[in-house]
């Protein structure tokens, strides 16, 4: 009697099916919850993936270091596991990624679509063993920072000397130097602070951070290139996964992940960014903000200025063993579409 209860009982077992495994991906970044990147494109970047792995893949979104840490630890955080996705930019990281800073170099990028094309093919061709830890879901650019100060408008060379400005990145920095301002490093959350206070006089940034991080609240005075014309400064952005969590998921789910990154995710970003710089501009100048165009003259001032930050750049890379000058120049031809 005992033997056929254990047997049925095993029938029974075998007869069930076995559920499908289902992953949590817990994804972090630094602005926040309200902002474009995530409204825009790691919310509906998630919305796919559940929708296609059939609620097996979902996410948790972890905005404005929510983790803990700083946004130059994001990478670390994700590679040890601490979150298994993570939006942040390489340029965070000072000296850990120096290839793809290439696309950091001033008057690089003109907007945000057609340099995150670029970007992306740059890291395709020049730049991936450099992120071989990670698994890059995608890579774009913030489209090209403008200058957004308090009371001092930045209309030529002259107007920069003094101005103490945050910057995002090395490069940006070194860009401000040879401008002659001061930079100033610190997260996107203490800018507007920071300015209302008077411990730096504006801030290097994307148009698509001024709305989510009230920027322009208290600064009124906005100054960029013409239209089609590159931005001094400009920031690489990324969307890396801890390589091992993407590597212990079932073959179906790494492709549902596969099939909504890459180069697909990179024009999300590319478009959304410059959709959010459009609206930026128009609600800047409904408040009462200015926007001042830089003329041709002194654009091209600002390129003498700041070729130094090309030269070091290939120098330093060189140094690392790689060919610095053929890595820049790769970069402006894919850059301009030439």
């Amino acid at each position: 009697m005992k033997f056929h209860r254990f047997a049925a009982i095993g029938c029974l077992a075998v007869a069930l099916p076995v559920a499908a495994q289902e992953f949590t991906i817990k994804v972090a970044h630094f602005l926040p919850p309200a902002a474009p990147a995530q409204v825009r494109v790691l919310q509906p970047w998630c919305d796919a993936l559940k929708k296609d792995s059939g609620s097996r893949i979902a996410c948790q979104i972890y905005p404005a270091m929510q983790l803990g840490g700083t946004p130059a630890q994001l990478v670390d955080q994700v590679r040890n596991g601490v979150a298994d996705v993570v939006w942040t930019a390489p340029g965070y990281s000072t000296g850990r990624f120096p290839l793809i800073e290439a696309f950091e170099l001033p008057f690089m990028i003109s907007d945000a679509s057609s340099g995150s094309r670029a970007a992306w093919k740059f890291y395709q061709q020049h730049a991936q063993q450099e992120f071989s830890a990670f698994k890059m879901l995608a890579l774009h650019v913030d489209g090209g920072q403008a200058v957004h100060t308090a009371k001092k408008e930045v209309k030529s060379v002259a107007d920069w000397k003094g101005q103490k400005l945050r910057s995002s990145t090395r490069l940006g920095a070194k860009t401000l130097i040879a401008l002659g301002a001061t930079p100033v490093a610190m997260p996107p959350a203490q800018v507007t602070e920071a300015i209302s206070k008077g411990v730096v006089d504006g801030a290097m940034g994307a148009w698509e951070v001024v709305l989510p991080t009230k920027l322009d609240e208290v600064a009124k005075l906005h100054s960029q290139p013409p239209t089609g014309q590159p931005y001094p400064s400009t920031t690489v952005l990324m969307l890396l996964m801890n390589k091992q969590k993407f590597d212990g998921m079932p073959a179906d789910l790494k492709a549902i992940i596969d099939r909504h990154s890459g180069a697909e995710l990179v024009e999300r970003f590319g478009r959304v960014w410059d959709e959010e710089a459009t609206n930026s501009r128009k609600k800047v100048l409904a408040s009462g903000g200015q926007i001042i165009d830089f003329t041709p003259a002194e654009m091209a001032a600002m390129r003498s200025a700041t070729a130094s930050v090309d030269e070091d750049w290939i120098r330093q890379v060189t140094e690392k063993g790689h060919d610095g000058k053929r890595l820049a120049a790769a970069a402006r031809t894919l850059a301009t579409g030439q």
